[in-house]
């Protein structure tokens, strides 16, 4: 299916040239009908052949098949046969009144039929519909010259086509009709058929963003919404989210063509019987979404086109698709400019949309929109520095900038900017900009060797104080720039820049480490008290420090005895008589009770011995040779004194 727009002053014979090409009537309400002028969107539909000419009967004048004449589906009918195209047309309004409701017609469609009358030439809204089109960058149009039977086409036609070469519809074909005689009509209907073939085929596998132009209730099925699908598949059945972001719904029902649909792909004019939306939330501009895969946004920097930045009135009217908001707009550069809304909307990178002072006093601009997630612009010079940013983004989708801008980003926010990822993740979904990626490497290299200086007795730098240092919004990736880099490494939940990453005892510790160690050699198994620590200076923290450099071994809290005596005193309690009693214990190993309780409970937790019952432990079999299953005393600090 190919769908187009109309376009053109009021009373040019755009309502009446679409009802001669397909034989249905676009005006709906009995008002539009009655007065011969296009109050809201109509929508009809023919099918052609490759040559132009009409595939089938044309349709009756009730287009959607629901009792009240109203649209269900706003799409073309069909007889299924092969060998034909439906050309659907959104049949807009011309009336200066009117232009939001044109707006929300042409937006979402790729095409139009621009409509000129012969007897009438250039107007008004001629001129405003046609730089809606260009700032919008519609590429695609066929001009029908109407009322060929009333005046000289000729001058008209020319006049027409010298003004749109000008926009980015370029030279367009043009034919002069009469819907009155059907004069041109034939060849009217060859050269949409030839713009039919020309339009690019969207992808099916796209994310859904379906503009709304129509919500109704229908008896028995429930909320009905219409409009025009650009690209993506919906599928019955499908779960979609509507643009607040949170509003879940489920795909009840598909109409296309007239017909019940399993699933419809764009471009489609397409009908949808959602579930789930409470009073309010659908109408026109409005939008369903693939759930989880668009960015809302209230904040965009875009570029303008058709007038300096500086010279948009403070307050405008961004229309996107069918919607239409009231924004403010910041200046930024000569044609850039920062959009803020009063509700998010679901926008993309390369999105094109229409800037228009309510009551049309100044000609629209278009906008294109270069970021969604633009950064804040809180110090002085920083607008400027943006406006600079922003000169050399054209709007086109490039990950690999954008990332390059970012430094780091999600893959899915990437993906729901409209961008595609560049690389693979660096750890879980996140991206890194490779030069980025070094810079933060190479920082965290200095801040752990910063933090050992700072802390000789803790040198271990935590992964959530490296996260912090770095500005990193996640400790997954701390985890990942260590195991890139050759001098970082971690152990026990910390990082460590050398290859002996031990603490440093400054010389009044090691002196009282040194004491300790001392007495220990002449009673190893007696722990000295607190008080005993107390009067050397050692501290909790000079302590734990003293340990993690393996010249201590803890065997319980405060307990504090040299490394190896785990072994050693697995070797005095295997000369005692098996099982053994804590008191036997305690004898063999000349210690008290103090000690010999949680060192028998460690060496139960290290293997080398084991409990029978509440009163008697052995030690277990095959730990003969170092103590049985091996204890892993830290590696032995070289800067330690020896005995």
């Amino acid at each position: 299916m190919r769908v187009l727009a109309t376009a053109g002053h009021v009373d040019h014979g755009k309502s009446a040239l679409v009802r001669a090409l397909t034989g249905m009537e676009p005006d709906r309400l009995e008002g539009e009908r009655r007065r011969g002028l296009t109050l809201d969107l109509g929508f009809v539909w023919t099918r052609l052949r490759p040559d132009g000419s009409p595939d089938g009967d044309p349709a009756d004048g009730n287009p959607d098949g629901d009792p009240d004449g109203d649209p269900a589906d706003g799409s073309p009918d069909g007889d299924g046969r092969p060998g034909g195209e439906h050309i659907a047309f959104v049949d807009v309004p011309g009336h200066e009144r009117f232009v939001a409701t044109m707006l929300a017609g042409v937006g979402p469609v790729p095409a139009v039929l621009f409509v000129v009358a012969a007897d009438q030439g250039w107007q008004p809204q001629s001129q405003e519909h046609l730089e809606i089109l260009d700032a919008l960058g519609v590429r695609h149009a066929v001009l029908a010259v109407s009322r060929g039977d009333l005046a000289d086409p000729e001058p008209v036609r020319a006049d027409a086509v010298e003004r749109m070469a000008a926009t980015s519809l370029g030279t367009v074909p043009s034919v002069a009709v009469s819907a009155v005689t059907g004069a041109g009509l034939d060849q009217l209907r060859r050269e949409l058929a030839r713009l039919g073939r020309s339009l690019p085929v969207p992808p099916a596998g796209a994310d859904v963003r379906l503009w709304l132009d129509r919500a109704f209730t229908v008896r028995g099925q429930g909320t009905v919404v219409t409009g025009t699908l650009g690209a993506g598949t919906l599928r019955a059945g499908d779960r979609l989210v509507a643009g607040d972001g949170r509003t879940a719904l489920r795909v009840r029902g598909l109409q296309c063509l007239r017909e019940d649909r399993s699933a419809v792909s764009g471009v489609s004019r397409v009908a949808v019987n959602v579930h789930g939306a409470p009073d309010g939330v659908l109408g026109r501009g409005q939008v369903l979404l693939t759930p989880d895969r668009w960015l809302l946004t209230g904040l965009i920097d875009v570029r303008v086109r058709g007038a300096p930045a500086r010279d948009l009135p403070r307050t405008v009217t961004l229309h996107i698709g069918t919607a239409a908001v009231p924004v403010t707009v910041r200046p930024l550069g000569a044609d850039t400019a920062r959009l803020t809304l009063p509700r998010e909307l679901p926008l993309r990178v390369g999105d094109r949309a229409v800037l228009r002072e309510p009551g049309g006093r100044r000609p629209p601009c278009g906008a294109t929109v270069l970021d969604v997630r633009p950064p804040r612009l809180t110090r002085r010079g920083a607008a400027r520095a943006r406006a600079a940013e922003l000169a050399d983004l054209t709007g086109a989708p490039d990950g690999a900038a954008e990332l390059r801008r970012r430094g780091l980003v999600r893959r899915s926010e990437l993906a729901a900017m409209g961008l595609p990822a560049p690389t693979a993740p660096v750890a879980g979904d996140w991206l890194a900009d490779a030069a980025h990626w070094a810079a933060l490497r190479d920082r965290l290299e200095a801040e752990v060797e910063r933090h050992a200086a700072r802390h000789p007795l803790e040198p271990g730098l935590p992964p959530d104080a490296a996260r912090r240092l770095l500005g990193l919004p996640d400790r997954s990736l701390v985890d990942a720039l260590a195991e890139t880099s050759e001098k970082v490494h971690g152990r026990q939940g910390r990082l460590y820049g050398g290859a002996d990453a031990r603490p440093t005892l400054p010389p009044p510790v090691q002196a009282a480490v040194d004491d300790v160690r001392r007495e220990l050699l002449r009673t190893p198994f007696r722990a000295p008290e607190a008080d005993r620590l107390t009067e050397l200076g050692l501290t909790r923290r000079t302590v734990a420090a003293a340990v993690a450099a393996g010249a201590l071994l803890r065997v319980g809290d405060g307990i504090l005895l040299l490394p190896g005596a785990d072994a050693r005193a697995a070797d005095v309690l295997r000369g005692l008589p098996q099982p053994f009693t804590l008191s036997q214990a305690r004898r063999a190993l000349d210690t008290t009770r103090r000690v010999a309780v949680p060192l028998l409970e460690y060496l139960d937790a290290q293997g080398l011995t084991e409990r029978v019952d509440d009163q008697r432990r052995r030690c277990r079999a095959g730990t003969e040779s170092g103590g049985g299953r091996e204890s892993n005393p830290p590696a032995r600090d070289p800067r330690a004194p020896r005995f």
